[in-house]
């Protein structure tokens, strides 16, 4: 028989990016003493990873838990951006209510209605946090009711309709009952929380069953599998069977378990249903694998998350510069490298290729695949990966090829507005509103195929001068829209390998805008800028100047180069044309054609013009 744990709160926070889940999180660990008074704590201290404070977004689910009235709250703070969808689908699986927070000056934006979808169909309630209403732009009412409409729009229930609201100023640690009300701390948000999220429905008495949402790795403990318990109890050294998804059951054994508390795991001896918990000891365990007793062993339903839409081929690294930089270049190293990430990203696929030195890696997003390859760089490993594609499906009843769809919302300065309209017309955008609102700031809101999103937000951004803000949700799959442009301007080329000099790039860059300096190692076939034409041109960056017993060669070309146009690996990624790779490793990023000679590129590009006779 199930019963309810009052003494005990499971809740998930959501939002779109930088709407303030993680700078809530840092205030409510504060406000329940987790930290010493004279401690000193980062901002976003939930946010641990390198990439997600240098980059300013979640990537990584992850538990933290807080005490308030004798209660404990266990939070799960989650990605805002669409590309990590995955983890907030199977968090969710964890939790029994919702913290919705949505900016008091934006109102509801694209990932807004991606999580809230994810919410309000596992049938989770929602405390609705206005953030950030101290801004002096702040529309906290247009929030409110903007929010209001999208409940309705997803198809809410009348009871998760009838949200209540709290308002915060999550940076002070500041909540109320009204925008112009905060009290001195969050003390209204947690007496919401305990009204008005439901405590965890266990079942104490029944078999042992827990659901592996998340994975953790620990030099010394090996795997650790957290989730909820969801009926039982588990204790230390307890024998169990892990149920894989496909059925197989495993026996195991516990061998510690820990809950959550602040920012640590405490190890405990044993724990209830209705816990969060990290259990060490389990073997091979994976994502969406039950827990179970091994009397009575009953598999939950498994994790189900929404299949990727765009893909890349990663490969070995073939340039002259391979396994100069990288720790692992091998491609036994890449394809270990590549599976073992499948074991906690539940939203990417790996599958092999024709070639043992190739892998096709299909993911949620451009941002999805970009983290990946960060984080692989920084660990050591070398490789060369493709411009991304979109993931085709074929309709089921006419046979005809369904492409992927995003909704897209930019905002930009109302002088760019025509300029947008124009951009994403091109790319088979279908406008479906736009208005004008406070500061002449134009919004859109448009449905595109993924295909023209593709390399897009480097264009959008040079075009509206970097005032432009762009955010993009999986709108569906469709009937592709016919043919759409890619970049269109060509690649300058490396004529020869060498070093290049001040001279050699001064000639070159009246061609087009370059991406390196003097002192670059280049190598034939490697793409050294952008050209100022359609075409690629062939360039010889390492041209040395014959020296005059007058003056040095470089001494009044190099003050007169124009600064080198940086690429990060975002830009690179969207830079890519498909006759182009880009070359990873550790110390640098080498954008480069497949074909490096360029008498074979140009033998290619003939027989490739062709025609093919038939009979």
């Amino acid at each position: 028989m199930s019963q309810q744990r009052t003494d005990l709160r499971n809740l998930a926070i959501i939002a779109h990016v930088d709407h303030g889940k993680t700078t809530l999180v840092d205030a409510m660990l504060k406000q329940s003493h987790i930290f010493r008074a004279n401690q000193v704590v980062m901002e976003r201290v939930m946010d641990s990873n390198p990439l997600e404070r240098e980059r300013g977004i979640t990537i990584l689910a992850k538990n933290t838990a807080v005490t308030y009235k004798t209660v404990k709250i266990n939070i799960v703070d989650t990605p805002g951006h669409a590309d990590f969808g995955g983890e907030v689908e199977r968090v969710l699986n964890m939790v029994d209510g919702v913290l919705l927070l949505v900016d008091a000056v934006e109102g509801p934006m694209p990932q807004t209605r991606f999580v809230l979808r994810k919410a309000l169909e596992m049938g989770h309630r929602v405390v609705v946090v206005i953030n950030k209403v101290d801004r002096a732009n702040a529309r906290a009412d247009y929030a409110a009711n903007a929010t209001f409409d999208l409940f309705i729009d997803l198809g809410a229930t009348e009871e998760q309709a009838e949200f209540p609201i709290v308002y915060t100023d999550a940076r002070r640690g500041q909540a109320g009952h009204a925008p112009t009300a905060l009290g001195p701390d969050l003390q209204p948000l947690f007496e919401t929380i305990l009204s008005s999220l439901p405590p965890p429905e266990v079942e104490p008495n029944e078999p042992t069953q827990m659901l592996v949402n998340l994975l953790a790795y620990d030099d010394y403990k090996g795997r650790i599998a957290i989730g909820r318990i969801f009926a039982g109890r588990l204790h230390r050294a307890q024998e169990v069977v892990r149920i894989a998804t496909d059925g197989t059951i495993y026996p195991d054994k516990v061998a510690q378990i820990f809950v959550h508390q602040g920012l640590d795991r405490i190890e405990v001896e044993k724990a209830e249903a209705g816990e969060i918990v990290a259990v060490a000891g389990l073997g091979e365990v994976g994502i969406g694998e039950t827990i179970a007793d091994k009397d009575a062993p009953r598999a939950l339903p498994p994790i189900r998350v929404d299949e990727p839409t765009v893909q890349m081929t990663f490969g070995v690294n073939t340039s002259p510069t391979a396994g100069r930089e990288g720790q692992w270049s091998s491609s036994r190293s890449l394809r270990e490298r590549l599976y073992k990430e499948l074991e906690h990203n539940v939203s990417l696929r790996v599958h092999d290729t024709e070639s043992p030195d190739s892998f096709l890696v299909a993911g949620r997003g451009e941002l999805h695949l970009v983290v990946l390859i960060e984080t692989m760089r920084r660990e050591g490993h070398e490789f060369q990966v493709s411009k991304p594609e979109v993931i085709f499906q074929t309709d089921p009843q006419s046979g005809g090829q369904l492409e992927p769809f995003e909704r897209v919302s930019i905002e930009v300065p109302e002088e760019h507005a025509g300029l947008v309209v124009e951009m994403l017309g091109q790319r088979r955008g279908r406008l479906v509103d736009m208005r004008t609102g406070e500061q002449r700031i134009v919004h859109h809101e448009y449905i595109v195929p993924t295909r023209g999103l593709l390399g897009f937000r480097q264009a959008f951004l040079t075009a509206t001068r970097g005032t432009g803000l762009l955010n993009s949700l999986f709108h569906g799959y469709a009937p592709m829209v016919g043919e759409i442009r890619g970049r269109d301007r060509g690649s300058l080329i490396a004529w020869e390998p060498g070093v290049a000099t001040a001279y050699g790039l001064a000639n070159a860059e009246g061609s087009g805008s370059l991406f390196i300096g003097p002192g670059t190692e280049v190598y034939e076939g490697m793409v050294v800028g952008e050209a100022a034409k359609e075409q690629d041109m062939q360039v010889n960056v390492a041209k040395q100047k014959h020296l005059t017993n007058m003056r040095s060669s470089t001494s009044d070309i190099a003050v007169r180069l124009s600064p080198v146009r940086q690429m990060s690996l975002d830009d690179c990624v969207e830079y890519l044309a498909e006759d182009e790779l880009l070359e990873v490793t550790p110390k640098s990023l080498r954008l480069r054609k497949r074909v490096l000679d360029r008498h074979d590129r140009k033998r290619a590009r003939i027989t490739s013009q062709r025609p093919v006779s038939v009979g």
